[in-house]
């Protein structure tokens, strides 16, 4: 136990006693709780964690003389570097205390843990977010409306509802302001976006975007369409992808599937993309291509070579340009139509991904090896079983029913 023989400030003898209650737990294995107890202590440490979270927001919104004291940019700058805390995270909870104050009603239910800081820092940045024109008296309604709400949704649903908060609190004005506020959220999205890439220098590039919600939702819809993680799931059971590396893959394979007729030009013809490979290479097992100066192996080209939009460049002896394969080397619109008539799911055993969510490959010879764009040689595959035909890792039997197996090699 602490001992103090000074009268403590009430707020170092909550502090005092919080530390000497966790130290007498300190050894306690919650392995022997019971489940209901379990349970209960869930819910309550997140409640007395986020009350005392409230108690460091209101020291930290009057602790401007410390970071003084100190020559600190402010108490966030000060807090992170003698507590050791995440900066960005410190400069969050900085604004949220000094917000605090004009929103007293979130203030005082954060103070009872109706609310905690999480939801509090989305009813606080939801009312902050409504036109000048509100006056205090309607967003404090707001205030109290989503704090009502925070009794059944979290953060990320409170913030959905704060955007329509006035049909409730403020009816005979809410058209006209949530046009507005669409208006602002769309041109504030627009102004946040960007694309970013940066080499790792070991085969891969992160990419870091921020989009509006609405291209967000566009592109995860379509992404959904190739991972369709249920239905491989169930078809695949021994594909043990996690999710984020399906979702990954599903982004290559939705760019391989844009038509490039239908993208601007680019250096006088239609957006397309060349793999450079000379005809010994391509007709290995093993072997390096290249997509600019970037390299891919062989059986990534012989695969990007079934796939409209990319362009296969053949060389032959000092860099002759043999072959340069375009339609005929692609399936057709109307030939993917037959496919799908003849195959309704992806031709590997025991897959059921549907036909237009598969990509047409040269199921006979390879086309490397003199293999024909024919109907009578096509089989629809998956964007995963796709990459398993090219992989040289794999054999690859026809089934008696027109269906593939594939078999790891030992």
């Amino acid at each position: 136990m602490s001992e103090s023989f000074a009268p403590q400030h009430p707020v170092l003898f909550a502090v005092s006693t919080m530390e000497d209650a966790l130290a007498g737990a300190a050894d306690v294995d919650p392995i022997y709780m019971s489940t209901d107890d379990k349970a209960a202590a869930l819910l309550r440490l997140s409640a007395v964690g986020d009350r005392t979270e409230e108690l460091r927001l209101r020291v930290m919104a009057s602790a401007g003389d410390v970071a003084e004291r100190d020559g600190a940019r402010d108490v966030a700058a000060w807090l992170a570097h003698h507590a050791r805390h995440d900066r960005a995270q410190s400069r969050r909870r900085l604004r949220l205390a000094g917000g605090l104050d004009k929103h007293p009603v979130v203030a005082r239910a954060l103070r009872q843990g109706a609310v905690n800081v999480a939801q509090a820092e989305a009813i606080v940045r939801a009312v902050d977010e409504l036109p000048a024109e509100v006056g205090e008296e309607v967003r404090s309604r707001a205030d109290e409306q989503l704090v009502v709400e925070a009794r059944t949704f979290g953060p990320h649903d409170l913030r959905n509802l704060g955007r329509r908060v006035l049909e409730v609190v403020a009816p005979e004005a809410s058209d006209d302001l949530e046009a507005r506020l669409l208006e602002q959220a769309e041109a504030r999205a627009r102004r946040r976006t960007f694309l970013r890439t940066r080499r790792n220098g070991d085969g891969t590039t992160d990419l870091h975007f921020r989009v509006s919600d609405a291209i967000s939702d566009r592109l995860l819809t379509y992404l959904h369409a190739f991972a369709a993680p249920r239905r491989e799931r169930e078809s695949a059971p021994d594909d043990r992808r996690p999710h984020d590396q399906r979702m990954g893959e599903a982004f290559g394979a939705f760019l391989e599937s844009v038509d490039p007729d239908r993208t601007p030009l680019h250096g006088g013809d239609a957006t397309t993309v060349m793999v450079h490979i000379d005809l010994e290479t391509l007709q290995r097992e093993h072997g390096v291509a290249f997509i600019g100066e970037e390299p891919i192996s062989a059986g990534e080209a012989r695969r990007l070579a079934c796939t409209a939009g990319i362009v296969p460049v053949v060389l032959g002896g000092e860099s002759q340009v043999l072959d340069l394969g375009r339609a005929r080397r692609l399936y057709s619109p109307a030939q993917r139509k037959a496919l799908a008539v003849r195959q309704r799911t992806c031709r590997a055993e025991g897959c059921d991904i549907p036909a237009p969510w598969c990509e047409a490959h040269h199921g006979g010879d390879p086309w490397s090896r003199g293999g024909k764009t024919d109907l009578a040689d096509a089989d629809l595959l998956c964007s995963f079983h796709h990459h398993v035909a090219h992989d040289h890792r794999y054999r690859v039997d026809r089934l008696p029913d027109g269906g593939v197996r594939f078999h790891r090699r030992t």
